[in-house]
């Protein structure tokens, strides 16, 4: 049996009952962005290697499994989050396919093998706030959402450094963040590919971004229709529904 500590939670994991997740309101919840970053990804379906940087409480791993046979393993950072990510491979015994790391991304040379996975797959912190005075009140959200631990182009360097020539990088972002997404892809040889824009609802602007890369790719980028989230009245969209529901 897993043990929950005083704060946390035991959800199903979006639409299926069969699998569970770990949360906490203080700690770590997943948000729309990893089922979205899980649903974009090109994923090897049958064998392979996936590796999931900024991994959290393990979400894209658990949704990752539901779509492919290759093993997956997941790095984060803050020692409370991973021990949630670990005992979320426990309750779904998945201990076979998925792997849970504790660890920085810019230092994990000597525990993981350059150049050998097939997709490498990221929802790093957003928010460059170089300002103390800008960051959440709440440690764990700070660390999870700002880049105090790692910036933009350490992930993307990350990123490169694990990625097999050819394979691929996925990540959700902010449309703020889109140039300098692009230039560290391109810095790191990593040539983006598939790009779409999320928004809330139609007349609204885009709030989130998906792009994926190949490493080592030729030059020829896709901008994928845009993806909404809401109907006017405030329902999901079927585009969402399929996504959220299956």
């Amino acid at each position: 049996m897993v043990e929950l500590y005083d704060d946390e939670r035991l959800d199903y994991l979006l639409a299926d009952e069969t699998m569970k997740i770990i949360q906490s309101p203080t700690a770590f919840a997943f948000s729309l962005d990893a089922v979205l970053l899980a649903h974009f990804s090109s994923i090897p379906k049958k064998r392979g290697r996936i590796l999931d940087l900024c991994t959290g409480n393990g979400v894209i791993p658990l949704l990752l499994s539901k779509k492919t046979n290759a093993e997956i393993i997941g790095v984060e950072i803050q020692e409370r989050i991973f021990k949630m990510a670990e005992r979320n491979v426990m309750l779904n015994d998945l201990h076979s396919q998925l792997q849970m790391i504790h660890g920085d991304l810019k230092e994990m040379q000597t525990t993981l093998t350059q150049s050998s996975f097939d997709m490498v797959t990221v929802n790093p912190p957003y928010f460059k706030t170089p300002s103390a005075a800008e960051h959440n009140h709440n440690e764990f959200l700070t660390i999870a959402r700002h880049e105090v631990y790692c910036t933009l182009e350490d992930v993307v360097k990350a990123c490169k450094r694990y990625v097999r020539p050819g394979g691929k990088v996925a990540m959700v972002h902010r449309p703020g963040r889109f140039v300098d997404i692009i230039e560290q892809f391109r810095k790191y040889r990593i040539e983006p590919k598939r790009v779409q824009f999320v928004y809330p609802k139609q007349g609204k602007e885009a709030n989130m971004l998906l792009i994926e890369g190949i490493r080592d790719g030729k030059a020829d980028v896709k901008i994928l229709p845009p993806f909404y989230i809401y109907e006017q009245d405030g329902s999901y969209t079927k585009q969402a529904e399929e996504v959220i529901y299956g």
